[in-house]
């Protein structure tokens, strides 16, 4: 009898040593933990700063080999930076850029896309979906995209003319510089921009697409076609004085065209006659929007520059043509 009570007593004791123990490796687990947490939130701190400053080199190296025209080796730093930093706004605008200009607009749009889905109402990256939609030819999308900045920022309305204007829709144009010119906000310009569509409108109220027969000229003579004008304009590269007298009736009929300002300040340039080709190339560039082009007007700018001998000026013309 006694011993089993000694029995039951040491069992007792043995049960409660175990939940002691038990309790007490609980309590120290409890205290690690806490101490291993706290260990390891200056480790991930530590891990993300040594990220961020192995960046910043590759960041800015893909930017400097962009300025210089190395594209693929721009992209090339920034998938470092893609690999230390996902998902990174920057990082994203920049593959963009570069692929556009290696022509690929089908990737360009997909990262400005994934950039926007972070920044839907950032500025510059929306401008710079407008130049991808140009570049594919999409004027439908770039005049979606350019109404959204239009909302942003009212000062973007006379980039929505010229689309509305390379998309043909003079009527749509007219309609927004006039509310422009409601508010006094429309410059000298496009003031003369809207006459002139007016003017050409009243001129030609109903005008019949038709197949004419003959030369490019004679159905110039019954359509005032821009695709006609272009091929004429185009062909009479060898005749100066022809290829002047159609570019100026092109800025007759179609004073939004770029394409006729570029060409006349050409034939004026041919002509030693660079004022006057200044002046064409001045009028015709604010109704640019394919960087191609812009980077054209700036080279003939830069001609008529220097046979004026205004080499401070050339030299800017020839560093913005680069630059595009």
């Amino acid at each position: 009898m006694i011993f089993r009570i000694k029995n039951i007593e040491k069992r007792k004791e043995n049960h409660f040593f175990y939940l002691k123990w038990a309790l007490f490796s609980l309590l120290f687990f409890l205290i690690s933990s806490k101490s291993v947490c706290q260990d390891s939130l200056p480790i991930v701190k530590d891990t993300l700063k040594e990220k961020e400053l192995n960046f910043q080199p590759f960041f800015f190296k893909a930017l400097s080999e962009k300025a210089i025209g190395n594209h693929q080796k721009a992209i090339e730093n920034l998938e470092s930076c893609n690999e230390l930093i996902p998902n990174n706004i920057a990082v994203f605008f920049e593959f963009s850029k570069n692929y556009l200009k290696l022509n690929k607009t089908f990737i360009a749009k997909e990262y400005i896309n994934r950039a926007l889905l972070k920044d839907p109402n950032n500025i510059w990256m929306l401008k710079h979906l407008v130049k991808i939609c140009v570049k594919e030819k999409d004027i439908e999308e770039a005049i979606n995209v350019q109404q959204k900045l239009v909302a942003i920022n009212l000062k973007e309305r006379e980039h929505l003319v010229k689309l509305y204007l390379q998309n043909n829709d003079s009527k749509k144009a007219i309609a927004l510089m006039n509310l422009m010119e409601r508010e006094k906000v429309l410059s000298a310009k496009f003031r003369k921009l809207k006459n002139n569509l007016e003017n050409q409108k009243k001129q030609t109220v109903t005008e019949e697409k038709k197949v004419i027969s003959g030369s490019l000229k004679e159905q110039f003579k019954n359509n005032k076609s821009f695709a006609i004008l272009k091929r004429i304009l185009t062909d009479s590269k060898t005749n100066i004085e022809e290829q002047l007298k159609y570019a100026e009736t092109g800025i007759l009929y179609f004073p939004a065209q770029p394409f006729v300002y570029l060409v006349k300040g050409k034939a004026l340039n041919y002509q030693k006659k660079y004022k006057k080709a200044l002046l064409s190339l001045q009028n015709g560039i604010d109704f640019v929007i394919e960087d191609e082009m812009e980077a054209d007007f700036y080279k003939e700018m830069a001609v008529a520059y220097k046979g004026l001998n205004d080499f401070e000026n050339e030299k800017k013309c020839i560093e913005k043509s680069k630059k595009i």
